[in-house]
């Protein structure tokens, strides 16, 4: 054989194969060239010994940027029907736009992200193609940013670190919850409330030691339903205004947390923890037709002091929650109180009131085969306060239990299915919110992974 091509066969099967720093590894193309008699078992060796050499001289190979990257996301195809009459006066969800009688198949969330760790520098972007805008009796699809910040990690450990930029505001438990992973439809009012889209412009600090981040990430990966890794405590601050909207009033909220996940003697997994937050909210307000307030363009004017429309409203709420993650039994609890802005019963001016909700779940985790499982789940859902995000802050009433399950038939495919009985249940798409009773409506929705 021509010693150039036999030079060029024994090049390429040396750097075929990664090698160790192991100069006798095994190399499956340079075994081949000896089993047909091209090179000899000596001139193998010598080969290996060469390149193992070059291979400690260079180092290690560091990733490109590109390389460092991630994507994924999820898309989930929802329909809800109304099952009675009552429920068809039940529309105007804030978070399910399923739940009206003129819409049928509905894109819920169709979501891409795109993650990256640069050492100390994690970033991480999501966005939603499913946004909507509404144009008269149609609705044009969208794409809005849901994520993008940046966690700077201050110590090698990056058991501390900063984040920036658009999140989630770590408040409560559900909120924080991915809608992938979550088992119940949507989150309940009594949080979500809080902050709806759970997401505002902000910058937090926040600690964790290595084994409560690993539990954290475990406690999602594994498919036990956790909220992530938003620290043990985390502080900071946000716009109040929103998710996508311009700060208007100069003035930040405050948010405090602190959540703390255990392994017990029998492996049982649980996590408690406690919030807080506290700021000055102003709410949209248009006339409501009720006294002196009436004709196009008139302003709806609060009641308590002239502060409350420049500034805001005292928005200010504290939490707690306790998990007891599905091994196979599981239980999810959360209370929310406080006070905010309300629209008052005569619907002429708007009040600081009080809140009090929350949600206790209990679920089933049934695994088999190598990906499948089946969770079956009752939540009791309650709030009594406002929806400070709408118009005029309405009064909003939740009373009401849904049972349903998830039947995960593989990683990448979901398939939930929920039934409510809504004792009690706002409408607050309208200016002259009413609280409907006994509605009862059945969902369906098909979630994919990728």
């Amino acid at each position: 054989m021509n010693h150039r091509i036999k030079q060029f066969l024994v090049a390429a099967a040396s750097l075929g194969c990664a090698l160790t720093a192991s100069a006798a590894e095994r190399n499956p193309a340079l075994d081949l060239l000896v089993k047909k008699g091209i090179i000899t078992a000596e001139e193998r060796a010598q080969a290996l010994e060469q390149a193992a050499i070059v291979n400690l001289r260079s180092g290690p190979k560091e990733a490109a940027w590109y390389e460092k990257l991630s994507i994924d996301g999820y898309t989930q195809v929802r329909h809800t029907e109304q099952m009675n009459d009552a429920a068809y006066l039940t529309g105007g969800l804030p978070a399910d736009r399923s739940v009206d009688p003129a819409q049928s198949l509905i894109i819920r969330r169709g979501r891409f992200k795109l993650a990256g760790d640069f050492g100390r520098v994690y970033l991480y972007t999501q966005w939603d193609v499913a946004a909507s805008v509404d144009s008269g009796s149609s609705r044009n699809f969208g794409l809005q940013t849901r994520d993008i910040y940046a966690d700077i990690a201050i110590d090698e450990a990056k058991e501390h670190r900063i984040r920036i930029g658009v999140s989630k505001v770590p408040y409560g438990f559900v909120n924080l919850q991915s809608s992938q992973n979550r088992l119940q439809m949507e989150r309940p009012e009594a949080l979500n409330s809080a902050v709806e889209g759970e997401r505002d412009q902000g910058i937090y600090y926040m600690y964790a030691n290595t084994e409560d981040r690993a539990l954290f990430k475990s406690l999602v990966k594994d498919g036990l339903k956790g909220s992530g890794d938003y620290g043990v405590f985390t502080a900071g601050f946000y716009s109040g205004a929103g998710l996508n909207r311009a700060d208007n009033n100069g003035e930040v909220h405050s948010v405090i947390r602190f959540s703390k996940p255990w392994v017990s003697s029998s492996g049982q997994i649980y996590e408690a923890g406690v919030g807080a937050y506290a700021g000055r909210f102003i709410v949209a307000t248009a006339a409501t037709g009720q006294g002196n307030l009436t004709g196009p363009g008139a302003t709806l004017l609060p009641s308590v002091n002239t502060r409350d429309a420049t500034d805001g409203f005292n928005d200010r709420r504290a939490s707690a929650h306790f998990i007891m993650y599905p091994q196979p039994w599981g239980i999810e609890a959360e209370w929310t109180s406080g006070q905010g802005p309300q629209l008052n019963q005569a619907r002429t001016a708007i009040d600081q009131s009080y809140l009090n909700g929350g949600y206790v779940m209990v679920n089933y985790r049934h695994k088999y085969g190598e990906q499948s499982e089946l969770i079956p789940y009752v939540r009791w859902n309650y709030f009594d306060g406002a929806r400070k995000f709408a118009v005029n802050a309405p009064k909003l009433v939740v009373n009401e239990i849904d049972v349903g399950f998830e039947w995960q038939w593989r990683k990448e495919v979901e398939l939930q299915l929920q039934y409510t009985f809504a004792d009690e249940r706002s409408n607050t798409s309208t200016t002259n919110p009413a609280v409907i009773a006994a509605s009862r409506r059945l969902a369906i929705q098909l979630q994919f992974n990728y």
